[in-house]
């Protein structure tokens, strides 16, 4: 994202007085200007009015990109870190984002009602193998006609940006920012099977960018 709209996104994250804590400034400015995820999901969206559910939105800093980017849809970001949800809904209302909410829920546990657009950006390597298909399952079938399913994941496949990925990853939890360490890395395969035996188009492409991750977009719509 270019430095000026990537700055303009963080100023919502910076403390209110100089002396304040400004780790979430530094890491929104960062991770906005340096990660393609948000321009690839942002043209990913483009188009849909269907309401947006987020899951393990963390910050919130795609509600954000979305507003900046002129897409208006309903949006509902949910994340498990109890903490983070606070400071999204903080940051939000500092910015006066329209029609976003935020709630802390446990993706393992219950999902909100929801039928619209589904997002699970760098999520899914966090829960173990066994309850990534029913987390899949139940995001299919919150699509409608106009809707998307767009998620980014980490593939494991041997490769040398798999390996930095799963590094980076490790390095997340141990530092406090994911409360939980990456589980089970995703076979490709067995996520379009899911996907395309629930009835998906599934269109997936590498979103790698200028870093060492081996990060991939992958798009599904009903049909």
């Amino acid at each position: 994202m270019a430095g000026e709209r990537a700055r303009a996104i963080a100023q919502a994250f910076a403390p209110q007085r100089f002396w304040g804590h400004r780790g979430d400034y530094y890491y929104a400015l960062l991770k906005l200007r340096s990660d393609p995820l948000y321009p690839g999901v942002l043209d990913a969206l483009r188009g849909s009015s269907a309401p947006l559910l987020d899951m393990g939105c963390g910050l919130g800093l795609l509600a954000h990109a979305l507003r900046q980017d002129g897409q208006r849809m309903a949006y509902l970001g949910v994340d498990s870190d109890a903490s983070k949800i606070q400071r999204a809904a903080s940051a939000a209302e500092r910015s006066m984002l329209r029609n976003v909410s935020f709630a802390p829920i446990d993706l393992l546990a219950a999902l909100p009602a929801h039928q619209g657009n589904v997002a699970i950006l760098d999520v899914l390597q966090y829960l173990p193998a066994a309850a990534q298909p029913g987390l899949l399952q139940r995001a299919a079938a919150m699509l409608g006609e106009d809707a998307r399913l767009v998620i980014r994941m980490t593939v494991a496949d041997g490769s040398r940006r798999s390996g930095v990925s799963r590094v980076a990853d490790r390095a997340a939890n141990l530092i406090g920012w994911m409360r939980s360490r990456p589980r089970d890395y995703l076979d490709v395969d067995a996520v379009l099977a899911h996907l395309q035996q629930a009835g998906l188009t599934v269109n997936l492409t590498p979103l790698y960018g200028n870093t060492p991750f081996n990060n991939w977009l992958l798009v599904a719509r009903r049909g």
